[in-house]
């Protein structure tokens, strides 16, 4: 714009008057910065929003969408069905032979206190068999601590316990000779140290080892659970996925007129198989591990609790010969653990309960053991009632005897040797459940990560096909 005169001298041209900031011209790209939608990402995003409106872009998301789906699909899969491998194999392999090597040392303990009592009645006539029980039975329980220890890993409980019965089985056992010593002088402080040796055991040590036991018992109930756990995550993943494959090629025969795309086939037959084995190596390893639990470690669970309670009742029998009536707790004890043993079927702590619903392997011998035991109880009350008529002597040889079989002692030898076979019976029914489901879970994990890689593969070549059309 040309320059005014003014006066003959040429004016200024007009501008902002002063300390006024001018006014902003219009920005070249047509709004202000800072403006909603614009900034440095705001022309990439806009372009990505419009690609993928496109019939490609569309594409390439759901594409993206299936492979992520199926991503996740194979990594659930494949770490659900290895950790219950890894619980099956620590089941098999750790947690149930530790509860099983805990409940033998309790066993082990209680007939080592029985047996010890009835070769101190027997004094100087002591066959070498009993004396050799005895100390097979502290044999026993002296191998399974530190066998015991080697397997807890890091259960902390399990090894302070298994610390303190080191202690204590050479103090029990040191009880035990000072009394047979004793008692080979002819002094009746003999018994006396008998039945401090067997209270030390029955209070002190036996409570011990069945903590252990509870703890044992404990960590093999989880290690269970956790094998036989639904893998509903990687299921529910698998059918979602199937669903979305089935779906989108539906989609795509609508859009295309075409019938199949054999890389989406390929993703959902892959699937498919990959739920197809899930399900049946589920029902598979389900149905071993039921079978472990109900032919196995339930029914050693009970056989392990009569078996330590008729223990317990043999020791209170054979002290109360021991004490010479000196005391009723012994006859009470008796009382106690033989209306355990006599209870109802129905009870499967009870002599009667192992045989109401027997294991397969080991009913025969159940029936045996029952059997015995009823005699057992019977030689019992023969010689309770010597016993009462103040005949002691004849109570003894009622009771043990060596080189007889009409004895009480007999009896229940042969109960316990019958418990023992089917302990072994349900023991090999275990081994036979659960030995083969970790290395079938294992290969599952394998198997569905294969099948999940496959889908992916068939997923991202089926789309591939079709965006080569757009090019």
């Amino acid at each position: 714009m040309a320059a005014q005169t003014q006066g003959g001298v040429l004016a200024p041209p007009p501008g902002p008057a002063p300390g006024r900031t001018p006014d902003r011209a219009a920005e070249p790209d047509g709004a202000p910065d800072g403006a909603p939608g614009r900034g440095p990402l705001s022309a990439p995003l806009a372009r990505l929003r419009l690609a993928a409106r496109t019939p490609p872009g569309r594409l390439r998301t759901a594409g993206a969408v299936l492979v992520a789906l199926a991503l996740l699909f194979g990594v659930t899969a494949a770490w659900q069905s290895a950790d219950r491998a890894g619980a099956a194999r620590q089941l098999a392999s750790r947690s149930e032979p530790l509860s099983q090597d805990a409940a033998e040392l309790y066993r082990s303990l209680a007939d080592a206190d029985a047996t010890a009592a009835a070769g101190f009645l027997m004094a100087s006539a002591e066959p070498p068999e009993v004396r050799k029980r005895y100390q097979d039975d502290l044999a026993t329980a002296a191998r399974l601590i530190p066998q015991a220890a080697a397997r807890s890993g890091a259960s902390a409980d399990a090894q302070r316990r298994l610390a303190e019965l080191s202690e204590q089985l050479p103090r029990y056992a040191g009880l035990v000779e000072t009394a047979r010593a004793i008692n080979r002088e002819g002094l009746p402080l003999g018994g006396a140290y008998l039945r401090y040796a067997s209270d030390y055991l029955q209070k002190t040590v036996l409570p011990n080892a069945q903590k252990l036991a509870d703890t044992e018992a404990a960590a093999l109930d989880g290690d269970y659970d956790a094998a036989a756990a639904e893998p509903w995550a990687a299921l529910v993943l698998g059918v979602l996925l199937l669903g979305a494959l089935g779906r989108y090629q539906v989609l795509l025969f609508r859009r295309t007129k075409r019938v199949f795309n054999p890389g989406l086939l390929t993703a959902s037959a892959a699937v498919l198989v990959a739920l197809v084995w899930t399900v049946g190596g589920t029902v598979a390893a389900g149905t071993g591990l039921h079978e472990a639990r109900t032919q196995g470690i339930d029914p050693l669970r009970a056989l392990n609790r009569v078996r330590v309670e008729a223990l317990q009742a043999h020791t209170a029998e054979n002290l109360n010969l021991v004490s010479r009536g000196a005391t009723e707790a012994y006859n009470e004890r008796w009382t106690s653990l033989s209306q355990a043993l006599n209870g109802s079927p129905r009870n499967a702590g009870s002599v009667a309960g192992l045989t109401a619903a027997p294991p397969a392997r080991a009913g025969d011998r159940l029936a045996e053991a029952q059997r015995w035991y009823g005699e057992w109880q019977r030689r019992h009350a023969a010689a309770a009632e010597l016993d009462a008529s103040g005949d002691y002597e004849g109570t003894l040889r009622q009771t043990l005897a060596p080189g007889r079989d009409d004895t009480a002692e007999a009896a229940f030898n042969a109960a316990e040797q019958q418990w023992e076979q089917a302990g072994r019976a349900e023991q090999a029914a275990f081994d036979s459940a659960a030995g083969g489901v970790d290395g079938a879970l294992a290969v599952q994990a394998v198997a569905a990560a294969l099948l999940a890689a496959l889908a992916v593969g068939g997923t991202v070549r089926g789309i591939g096909r079709r965006l080569a059309e757009y090019r």
